[in-house]
């Protein structure tokens, strides 16, 4: 199969965040059809919760990971979930704290919704701590559906829920 161009978001607001980020980076990279081309620098945000940004919650430190696979979607999917599972994933309430959250933002120019998958991720565009670090490493990204992601990226510059660390 022909190598695809996906970007991942990071995200990470329980124990260590930053080497729950980092070693995972490096895990998509060591994952089998898929290499790391780049990462973001870190963002650090408000905990997004079902109510919106939570700040008595703790604070998220979230990347974006712009690779190139020969997998799947769902098979990148799955191996994301595995690299979740290894860092100590528990899955108990939606939109609540973890140790590490991997999300397919984009797949190559494909749009595709599923059960269990939709692609791209829905809410991208509603999210700085998505775009600001992606329009950081990719300035030319597009977000299928919504346009360019620096454009996109630039609604979120001056709010205070996100920033750069």
């Amino acid at each position: 199969m022909a190598k695809v161009k996906a970007v991942i978001a990071l995200g990470s607001n329980l124990g260590d965040r930053g080497e729950h980020l980092t070693s995972a980076a490096q895990e998509i990279g060591r994952l089998e059809g898929v290499k790391l081309i780049k990462l973001s620098p870190l963002v650090e945000s408000h905990a997004l919760t079902v109510s919106g940004f939570d700040a008595t919650k703790p604070n998220y430190l979230n990347a974006v990971a712009l690779i190139e696979t020969s997998l799947k979607p769902k098979e990148l999917m799955r191996a994301l979930q595995g690299l979740e599972n290894s860092h100590g994933r528990v899955r108990v309430e939606r939109w609540g704290s973890r140790t590490l959250d991997l999300d397919i933002i984009t797949y190559g120019n494909e749009i595709k919704a599923t059960k269990d998958l939709t692609i791209p991720h829905p809410r991208a565009y509603q999210r700085g701590f998505v775009l600001l670090p992606w329009a950081a490493v990719d300035s030319e990204a597009v977000l299928p559906g919504h346009g360019s992601v620096a454009d996109l990226a630039a609604e979120f510059a001056e709010k205070s829920e996100v920033w750069f660390l």
